[in-house]
């Protein structure tokens, strides 16, 4: 076999194994977050998140770690509460604690790299949201926040993702066709969403741990004091964030390979820390917010990004709690398949899976506009052509009406909307789909 493919075929290989050996974290991490978002109410903490101080921030953080980790949906949803009257402060909140407080990022953290960075991926989220709220007049003044939220409110409000289940008890849940719709459909939205990246940070991982050891030596300044090595982790790891395009979940394969090459413990921290500002997502604040808002919220999350790893690291330095001695090898992250407990819980997560989709399928349609999978009988409707379609979303229902041949064919007509809006709709943006 030539060089060349040698490392396609190793690449591919560890990338599938890392897979492999989180798959089982994923599809239950997902499935808790899926829980959460259709059947914990959020409508009264959305309207109580304007203005400033600890309470509209305290209850952005709750409303972030009860959402879904998915970075894109995170920016789309704190857009969506910022549109209302939220504080700068408190749409940033929300995104910190979307991305850093859900299940599924600390259980594959856990899996892959140890228990420590689970902890203190959590701990640095709070931290994170803190150091946010101190600084922010720093970089964001009131008149240029002011300014931020009328771009957005003439920005696209992009889909709406509609959290059902929420006026049942618990017991009613548990027994409720209709409810489980709702988790399994926030389920399949989720991976919708993420799959693409979760794909590509597994093989970046996968191709990243081909590279010498050398190159990591270099990367992260190995034989340097280890202040040094500490303070540069801190920087470098957003950076390649930043570089990599890869955020949320996706994220995590590459940070188990960054500290088996040797970056820092705040090195690892800052990269996880820093999926709000990878490039694609940059793109993303401009176009809500504008130019000059997203330079200095873009500052600001960088600094806060590289303190809290530095505090992170300080803090479980102290407490003794960075793991010590060899690092894991690049096989043992990517460890391998065998007859063990690994096997029979991605069994379990295989079936949960599959039954979660089956259920999409069985009472879902296609919004023909986004391709999303909504259930038939909470969705929006539009008769067009003796046919009737479903959608996610007024927004896209709104595409539709505006030219529906554009998505199904046939000559122009003037659309009847036949469908009515869902009771419990609470503008909550589905932002997977959003467009940047």
């Amino acid at each position: 076999m030539s060089p060349v493919l040698d490392v396609i075929w190793h690449g591919l290989r560890d990338a599938f194994l890392m897979g492999w050996e989180v798959w089982w974290a994923l599809v239950f991490g997902f499935f808790i977050s899926a829980v959460v978002q259709a059947w914990v109410p959020r409508e009264r903490i959305e309207s109580a998140l304007s203005g400033s101080g600890f309470a509209p921030i305290a209850k952005a953080t709750g409303l972030g770690a009860a959402s879904s980790s998915c970075s894109y949906a995170a920016v789309a949803i704190a857009k969506s509460l910022f549109q209302k009257g939220a504080s700068a402060g408190s749409a940033l909140a929300f995104q910190f604690a979307s991305t850093n407080l859900v299940w599924e990022l600390g259980l594959v953290l856990w899996v892959l790299i140890g228990w420590q960075f689970a902890l203190a991926e959590y701990v640095g989220g709070i931290v994170m949201i803190v150091l946010m709220t101190l600084l922010l007049r720093g970089f964001v003044s009131r008149r240029l926040e002011e300014q931020a939220r009328v771009h957005a409110q003439q920005a696209d409000t992009g889909h709406q993702h509609h959290p059902a289940g929420e006026t049942m008890s618990w017991r009613q849940r548990l027994r409720s066709a209709s409810a489980w719709s709702d988790v399994a459909h926030n389920f399949r939205g989720d991976w919708q969403m993420l799959w693409k990246e979760i794909t590509i940070g597994f093989l970046l991982a996968g191709f990243v741990a081909q590279f010498g050891n050398d190159f990591f030596n270099s990367l992260f300044l190995k034989g340097s004091p280890a202040l040094v090595q500490t303070l540069w982790g801190a920087f470098i790891g957003p950076v390649i964030a930043v570089l990599s395009f890869v955020c949320s979940v996706g994220n995590v394969p590459l940070a188990a390979v960054l500290w088996s090459g040797g970056i820092s413990f705040a090195g690892v921290m800052a990269f996880i820390f820093a999926d709000l500002i990878v490039l694609p997502i940059l793109a993303i604040y401009r176009k809500y917010y504008g130019t000059t808002f997203t330079v200095r919220i873009t500052a600001l999350m960088f600094v806060t990004m590289v303190i809290a790893a530095l505090i992170i690291d300080a803090l479980f330095s102290g407490l003794s709690l960075i793991p010590s001695g060899p690092r894991p090898s690049r096989g043992d992250i990517f460890g391998s398949i065998r007859l063990d407990y690994k096997l029979v819980l991605n069994l379990a997560g295989l079936v949960l899976f599959a039954t979660l989709f089956w259920l999409t399928a069985r009472r879902g349609a296609t919004d023909p506009v986004c391709g999303m999978k909504v259930d038939r009988a909470k969705a929006l409707t539009e008769e067009f052509g003796g046919e009737s379609f479903t959608f996610c979303s007024r927004h896209c229902l709104h595409s539709f009406e505006i030219d529906p041949t554009k998505y199904v064919g046939g000559p122009p007509v003037t659309p009847h909307v036949g469908g009515a809006e869902h009771p419990d709709e609470h503008d909550h943006a589905h932002a997977g789909h959003d467009r940047a």
